[in-house]
């Protein structure tokens, strides 16, 4: 199947045969070459060039872009102040060019939108320069700290959560102190995790990442080390064999990759976290719910069978963060419950990641979940199904089924 044919799929209205929808999307399409379809292999597929290569101006898009809108326009001028552009060409190559509205495109080109603040955004909406006690590293949580190392990315997600930090462009200063950093774990006992994260640290070298780690690995309290990237998805060519027998020395290490739309699950995105879980490298995906990217139902649904046919586990959705300038990206809670209950019962449990919100000012992730315990006291729990029938399961003190009880009894009659 070819990349637009994936598109014209994905594009079906919410009243469509969502199982048609789905069975469509699982299939893999490559992201094509486009504009640079001379370009020989060993560019092509060397990340060092498409890391060169991105389109960071408006003259680029105006070129590769004949559709560009005045609200891009705009925005890609004034990017230069807010959030850096930046599209490897692999990733542009995912954009329909003939639709305003493609879902790839409203997550990486800048709109005249972003200059729009409500008064509840902010600038650092997770709160996490309130909770860092070194530069670069956020405890916020008793046991485990993110660990920020780069504030640059393969490519620039609109509604970054660190468009504050990432790319510079704001005049941040970003300057992370690996030794600093290190030694406030090393002086923690408490600190048995540690999320690597930034900017992207998988756009390190091989040798500057093998050593983050091995000086990670030396401190004996620290359990397991994860890692969060969107490099799979912007820059599949940067997952190497290579990278991959270097990342395998430091088990139990897990990486949780970021993608949105099944759009983005390409055969080469495939093919680079083959090799991660070839590797024995457990794969976690994090979503954010944007609107007009992955705001329904069918298009969701497809995206996590996708991500486990890719031997990826939905991990998070994300409602948008409170992130200055993100409005026209972020849909209602309502959606998003709406959204996560379609997949209660419709997919394996495997395909459902958890809604949260990341409480705004720094209070942590909190689950958003459809509500499912209609009610309970000391005898009894009255549950729904995915159906919207209603069951009661009989309760004891110790939370134990009581011994004259012999299990759930369905009530005869259907949720409010």
């Amino acid at each position: 199947m070819s990349s637009d044919t994936l598109w014209e799929t994905a594009e079906k209205p919410p009243s469509a045969d969502m199982e048609s929808t789905v069975a469509s999307l699982k299939q893999f399409a490559s992201a094509g070459r486009g504009p640079w379809h001379h370009l020989p292999d060993s560019d092509w597929n060397d990340w060092r060039w498409q890391l060169k290569n991105r389109v960071t101006t408006l003259e680029q898009l105006e070129r590769l872009l004949p559709s560009l809108t005045p609200a891009e326009r705009a925005g890609a001028i004034l990017a230069r102040s807010k959030l850096a552009m930046a599209i490897t060409p692999y990733f542009f190559n995912l954009i329909d060019p003939a639709n305003p509205e493609c879902p790839i495109r409203r997550q990486v080109i800048p709109r005249a939108d972003e200059t729009e603040v409500a008064p509840w955004e902010m600038a650092d909406p997770c709160g996490e320069d309130s909770h860092s006690p070194v530069p670069g590293l956020v405890h916020r949580y008793p046991d485990r700290v993110l660990f920020l190392v780069t504030d640059r990315c393969a490519a620039y997600c609109r509604y970054c959560t660190r468009s504050r930090l990432v790319s510079n462009a704001t005049g941040y200063d970003f300057h992370p102190d690996f030794d600093r950093q290190l030694a406030y774990i090393a002086a923690h006992p408490e600190i048995r995790d540690v999320l690597l994260s930034g900017g992207d640290p998988l756009l390190f070298t091989d040798e500057k990442l093998e050593y983050l780690l091995t000086r990670l690995r030396a401190i004996p309290h620290v359990e397991f080390v994860r890692i969060g990237t969107r490099i799979p998805v912007f820059l599949p060519q940067r997952i190497t064999p290579e990278l991959c027998a270097m990342l395998r020395q430091f088990h139990p290490l897990f990486i949780s990759i970021h993608s949105n739309h099944p759009r983005e699950l390409t055969t080469e995105v495939r093919a680079a976290l083959a090799l991660l879980a070839d590797a024995g490298i457990p794969l976690g995906n994090q979503s954010v719910l944007l609107r007009h990217v992955n705001d329904d139902k069918a298009i969701m649904r497809a995206h996590v069978q996708k991500l486990l046919m890719c031997r990826v586990r939905p991990y998070y959705v994300y409602q948008c963060d409170l992130i200055t300038g993100s409005a026209h990206l972020r849909t209602s809670v309502k959606t998003g419950l709406e959204i996560m209950q379609s997949l209660r019962g419709h997919t394996t449990g495997y395909a459902i990641p958890q809604f949260v919100i990341d409480a705004p000012g720094g209070g942590g992730k909190v689950p958003i979940n459809p509500e499912y315990v209609l009610s309970h006291n000391h005898d009894r729990v009255v549950i729904r199904n995915f159906e919207g029938r209603v069951f009661e399961y009989p309760e004891a003190p110790d939370g134990t089924p009581i011994a004259e009880a012999t299990g759930s009894r369905f009530v005869s009659h259907e949720a409010v």
